[in-house]
């Protein structure tokens, strides 16, 4: 059982991560301009952030519920995912690590579609907050793609979760849209200082993510791969 909870408390940290990260971090302003602006009422303005929430919890388990589905569907492919998860996952975690550390790239800012989607529901009411949830879970940027695909995924590969994993994934995710709509709706503070304080952290808590996904990847690499045993 412990394991699992590693497993889910760092699919949680995963998507905290991601949902700071410069990319999704604008779709969560977007979400809050949405909230803060059209809702009103401090009551719709927290039930908005929680609807959200649901919104991209359950893209995000949809998302992983239809992949995992097929890559279980395929006898050869799910017999050496189990023989072989382990020596996958250590390039892999090495490769997330760089993308956090933005030594890898690729071109594009991604969400394009899914922001213009977006505009479309602007007049929804609460059923807008959970629309765009959805809408924005999608919006992959790299290294949203790198933490979901990468990272989530293969835990959720290696632990045969198709709902817990991902569904903490969603709700991490969120958890910026449901402190700052709590701060709107309860008139806590101010947005602009909470932002600064996010964005700061952010940069250092991707930097020691990444760095400790290089570390355990290396581990994984000559543990699993090259049968190097460190500790003894």
């Amino acid at each position: 059982m412990e394991p699992l909870l590693i497993a889910a408390a760092s699919a949680l940290w995963f998507g905290i991560l991601m949902a700071i990260s410069p990319c999704p971090m604008a779709t969560n302003v977007a979400a809050l301009s949405y909230l803060g602006k059209r809702l009103g009422h401090p009551r719709q303005v927290l039930l908005g952030g929680a609807l959200y929430t649901i919104g991209r919890t359950v893209a995000y388990v949809g998302l992983a519920a239809i992949l995992l589905a097929g890559l279980q569907s395929v006898p050869r492919l799910s017999t050496f995912l189990q023989s072989y998860m382990n020596k996958v996952l250590g390039p892999l975690l090495v490769v997330v690590g760089l993308f956090l550390l933005e030594l890898l790239r690729f071109g594009g800012r991604g969400g394009g579609v899914s922001e213009r989607l977006g505009r479309k529901v602007e007049g929804w009411g609460l059923a807008g907050a959970l629309a765009l949830g959805v809408i924005f879970a999608l919006s992959f940027c790299p290294v949203s793609a790198a933490l979901f695909f990468g990272s989530l995924l293969s835990l959720a590969v290696k632990f045969n979760s198709r709902i817990l994993l991902p569904a903490m994934f969603g709700v991490g995710t969120a958890l910026p849209v449901i402190i700052f709509s709590s701060i709107i709706g309860l008139g806590l503070g101010s947005l602009g200082t909470v932002f600064h304080k996010i964005q700061k952290f952010e940069r250092w808590a991707r930097r020691i993510t990444g760095v400790v996904f290089i570390l355990v990847g290396v581990y994984y690499c000559l543990y699993f791969i090259f049968e190097v045993h460190i500790f003894g």
